[in-house]
């Protein structure tokens, strides 16, 4: 049965799987940190607040769950949407930024090449063309912190909107969010006000991928 406490008790289910708290999975959906408080879940007067599809589908998204999995966690299905979640979970290529701008770890389309990659595990949306960027420095505050790791989907289309990393001609690799992106230029916005945005001209960009799952 569908109810208040359930469907609140399978976001703090879902949250505890990704190793997050509720307002840590909030962010990760772009949502504002205190959606999921639980002096959210209800209203002034006592009566049950719900959280909104939109929300959910957010959290289902940002996590890489499946609907069946988090509706498993509201039936009180949780095994098998653990084991789902495990046979999800696959190693990917792991780069430091630093490392990223420097040649020979990627090849003329973005995909990873070369050696000295690591690898790391995690329960995200990836393919066998995924790798995953570490985060250092604070230059992506307050969206991603130094040791966040990205994992980035060289080769997926991109929308204005996206989280994306680009790496330009010079050897420059940034993660910002694309405003537009025509035959001539890209516009990005800065993750960080203190940082400037930028629109740079496509000869000088190498590469463009979207990054689909973050660790925070």
């Amino acid at each position: 049965m569908l109810s208040h406490d359930r469907v609140w008790a399978a976001i703090d289910a879902l949250a505890e799987r990704y190793s997050l708290s509720a307002s840590g999975l909030a962010k990760r959906a772009g949502l504002d940190s205190t959606a999921f408080n639980k002096s959210k879940r209800l209203s002034s007067d006592g009566r049950p607040r719900w959280p909104s599809t939109e929300s959910l589908a957010k959290i289902i998204e940002a996590t890489g769950a499946s609907l069946d999995e988090f509706t498993g966690l509201i039936e009180g299905r949780a095994g098998a949407g653990h084991a789902a979640s495990i046979a999800r979970r696959s190693s990917v290529p792991l780069l430091g930024f630093a490392q990223a701008g420097a040649g020979g770890f990627f090849d003329d389309a973005g995909f990873p090449a070369g050696q000295g990659w690591d690898l790391v595990e995690l329960p995200a949306q990836s393919t066998e063309s995924s790798y995953a960027l570490q985060v250092q420095g604070d230059s992506m505050l307050p969206l991603y912190r130094n040791g966040d790791v990205l994992i980035v989907e060289p080769g997926a289309v991109t929308r204005k909107g996206d989280r994306v990393v680009v790496k330009t001609t010079s050897g420059e690799v940034m993660a910002k969010v694309l405003e537009r992106q025509t035959v001539r230029s890209i516009a990005l916005v800065s993750l960080n006000p203190d940082h400037p945005d930028r629109d740079i001209p496509m000869r000088d960009v190498e590469w463009v991928a979207r990054i689909v799952w973050a660790s925070q």
